[in-house]
């Protein structure tokens, strides 16, 4: 359980902070990482901890979701809505059981959004997976630590489980690497005239599906983005030729 690291984005309130280090303590998690916090560290924090002051500790803040799971192959961000273009969508004991085979060999983390707003779409693109907690469709407004006690419970079953049905393959490419080469193809397809602006957000969207679902490992990204530099190169050599 110790590879399993909880994300909490800009979070506004600072007692939501501590309400999730005591979840975590309860469900023995300890890795928090908060990105870009409103106000923190916070008096209000420790109070709402409960005794989890270890876990509030050892919280680290960055600047970026990309700093907080640069190093994990499974991202798993937590979305109250559906979207237009289909995601790999867990349940959140699908959740743990995927997290509980990923744990043995890299990080896993499991991302929560902001109070008000959640996730942005940007922030979403970000995660392999999503995850969605099955609330009363007349009222399902979920606190932020509710929704990680929620998540927390099934991941400390799961660990405690035996039987794990699903794993990550074991050399998935990190979440750094992948977003370098998600970022290499949108450039690439740009020069070679695939988008357009209209229809290239949407694109990009079914296309990190496509690969997130491949799980490629790092020398397979590696041969993607080659590939890409020579389109991109042979495209180059086009324009000069047309220009002479």
């Amino acid at each position: 359980m110790n590879n399993v690291r909880i994300v909490l984005v800009q979070t506004s309130h600072p007692g939501n902070i501590g309400a999730t280090a005591r979840a975590m303590k309860n469900m023995c998690l300890s890795e928090l990482v908060l990105v870009q916090p409103r106000v923190y560290p916070s008096e209000e924090a420790t109070a709402r901890a409960s005794g989890a002051d270890d876990v509030l500790a050892g919280a680290r803040v960055v600047d970026s979701l990309a700093d907080a799971i640069a190093d994990c192959r499974l991202v798993i961000g937590s979305s109250a809505r559906l979207r237009s273009v289909p995601w790999p969508l867990l349940t959140p004991r699908e959740t743990a059981e995927l997290a509980a085979g990923e744990v043995r060999s890299a990080p896993v983390a499991i991302v929560f959004g902001r109070e008000s707003s959640g996730l942005s779409n940007q922030e979403l693109d970000m995660c392999s997976h999503l995850v969605n907690i099955p609330t009363n469709p007349e009222y399902s407004s979920l606190n932020v630590a509710m929704a990680v006690q929620v998540l927390s419970y099934e991941l400390m079953l799961a660990g405690d489980s035996a039987n794990v049905r699903c794993e990550m393959p074991e050399r998935c490419a990190s979440n750094a690497e992948m977003e370098g080469f998600f970022g290499h193809l949108e450039q690439a397809l740009d020069e070679i005239g695939f988008t357009d602006a209209r229809r290239s957000d949407k694109l990009m969207r079914r296309l990190r599906r496509l690969f997130h679902r491949a799980s490629p490992d790092t020398e397979e990204v590696n041969i993607l983005r080659g590939i890409l530099s020579a389109a991109q190169g042979r495209k180059s050599m086009r324009r000069d030729a047309a220009g002479s």
